[in-house]
């Protein structure tokens, strides 16, 4: 692939990810990327032969920006595994709540297919670091099998926070007290089990 390929490639990425950002995922459609990149709406189709693969790519990039976050709090936590834990969730709330839009696209493996078209390579790294910590934080249990819990519950409420169905619910307006308390559920009290 030469320089010009590489470019327009980027900027099809780039066109997807600011469309996203600005109108959800039901309007990335390669004819609108497209229009957007200034090239015939056939041109994404010699980087991308496939929807699926632009969408792949896209939200690639949500997550290394994920992954640049992640790795960013965990560089400023000064604590231990949990604590590291803690500023790991709360980083992908953020996340979730600051780039809704990416957000959704990137966990929609089903979609994706994310085996066929590498995005297990760029998600399954971050699940792996939960877990690692998880794993240092308490030895004594599955770490992958409390991760997975763990990020289910954060799953559910970024989702419920974003439609406000918990602040409704539990009159909170931050969602750290709710997170505490999550976190607790899964490595127990702060402090030890």
């Amino acid at each position: 692939m030469n320089e010009s390929d590489t470019s327009l490639r980027d900027r099809l990425v780039d066109a997807g990810v600011e469309l996203l950002a600005a109108e959800g995922p039901q309007a990335l459609t390669l004819r609108e990327i497209a229009r957007r990149t200034g090239v015939s709406h056939g041109a994404p189709r010699r980087h991308f032969p496939t929807h699926l693969e632009l969408l792949s790519a896209i939200a690639r990039r949500g997550f290394a920006d994920l992954a640049g976050r992640a790795h960013s709090a965990l560089e400023r936590e000064t604590g231990g595994p949990r604590a590291q834990v803690a500023a790991l969730a709360r980083t992908y709330l953020e996340f979730a709540l600051d780039r809704p839009g990416m957000y959704e696209l990137m966990f929609r493996h089903d979609l994706l297919e994310s085996g066929r078209l590498g995005l297990r390579d760029a998600s399954l790294p971050l699940f792996s670091l939960l877990a690692g910590l998880i794993g240092a934080a308490d030895p004594g249990v599955d770490a992958r099998r409390v991760a997975g819990a763990l990020w289910a519950n954060l799953h559910g409420m970024a989702q419920l926070w974003r439609w406000r169905s918990l602040q409704l619910a539990t009159g909170e307006a931050d969602f750290a007290p709710l997170l505490d308390t999550v976190l607790a559920a899964h490595l127990g009290p702060e402090g030890g089990r």
